[in-house]
């Protein structure tokens, strides 16, 4: 099919096809729902069955093209140096490093559709990228992109788990792919190495004791109990990816977009702490950690500047970053860099 052969031109490294009955994931999400696993995420029970049934979110849609990216910068080794970071080193998730992934794949499967239209004339369509309600995964699993492993994340055979995924939702009746067998058999690698152990069943996540959750959809305060496992992990974590046996065939991204910048696969927590908002905005202009806003940088650098008293506790430069934060007009801001001096200063 031609429509896959344009992906790859625009940068994707698989694009499949997907009928859009979704009413097997439909009920699985209303559990995880009912559970309330999605914590503060009210928008993941705001669409009804809209993000279940794509015909309701956009009336018409008979198909889903499917789409998948690597993000990868460096695919050789990856997983020995992510295991690696120093205490004082924020651990940022791989995919954060880069360009903001909703752009980049917006843009691109937006050139796909104009390329389909250039060749079939007007049709419906529209073009998502983790940015609607969309069950992005179940309709890849449908299309046979890969399947749901047991951190919840797609898995390929041919690439892990290590890229992101896009939508085209259109009205044309299209071929469908068919799925692919669940290869994740007796493993439960992420299960076991998940530091909060938010995976708390096969194929089920509690977001509320993820780190990713902690870290970036969270809007408040850490809960005390959780802030000492998260350990450096800044914004994100990608410990149940780390650690996936699948991954060992983790692709390298074809686009440049998602190279590291401003040196966050490496940077020192306390030289983090020191960016004023105005710094922290335009050091992550174009960045998807920008959107959890200056408040909640400083909150996670703060946990992770306290947990380093593992084995550097009382250092001085540390210390001395946090003590310059105790008078930053946040509330939030200020209870976790008291409680990560206290990790380091115990009060008698």
């Amino acid at each position: 099919m031609q429509i896959k052969r344009w992906g790859k031109e625009f940068g994707f490294a698989e694009v499949r096809i997907a009928d859009v009955d979704l009413s097997h994931a439909e009920a699985e999400l209303q559990q995880w729902l009912d559970a309330g696993y999605h914590g503060e995420m009210a928008y993941m029970a705001s669409h009804g069955t809209k993000r279940s049934r794509p015909d309701e979110l956009v009336p018409g849609t008979v198909r889903v093209i499917s789409a998948r990216m690597n993000y990868l910068p460096s695919a050789e080794q990856w997983r020995e140096a992510e295991k690696k970071h120093a205490p004082d080193t924020a651990v940022i998730s791989v995919y954060a490093r880069g360009r903001d992934y909703h752009k980049v794949l917006r843009t691109r499967l937006q050139q796909l559709a104009d390329k389909i239209k250039a060749e079939v004339g007007e049709f419906g369509y529209r073009v998502f990228t983790d940015s609607a309600p969309v069950m992005e995964v179940a309709l890849a699993e449908k299309s046979g992109l890969g399947w749901r492993g047991k951190h919840s994340l797609l898995l390929s055979r041919e690439a892990g788990s290590m890229f992101f995924l896009g939508e085209i939702l259109i009205d044309i009746p299209l071929p469908v792919d068919p799925p692919v067998a669940d290869h994740c058999g007796q493993c439960q690698s992420c299960m076991d190495v998940c530091p909060t152990k938010a995976i708390v069943a096969p194929y089920q996540v509690d977001a509320r004791r993820c780190v990713s959750y902690l870290t970036i959809e969270l809007h408040g305060s850490i809960p005390l109990e959780l802030r000492p496992l998260i350990g450096n992990r800044v914004y994100g974590c990608d410990d149940c990816q780390l650690f996936c046996p699948w991954n060992k065939f983790a692709q390298e991204a074809a686009v440049d977009d998602f190279e590291v910048r401003h040196g966050l696969d490496h940077a020192r927590m306390v030289h983090l702490l020191q960016w004023t908002e105005e710094q922290f905005l335009r050091m992550m202009e174009g960045s998807p950690i920008r959107r959890i806003g200056h408040e909640r940088w400083l909150r996670n650098i703060a946990v992770g500047l306290g947990n380093a008293a593992s084995t550097m506790r009382g250092d001085a430069e540390i210390v001395a970053a946090l003590t310059a934060r105790l008078s930053h007009p946040s509330e939030i801001v200020q209870e976790h860099v008291r409680w990560a001096l206290d990790q380091h200063i115990p009060v008698n």
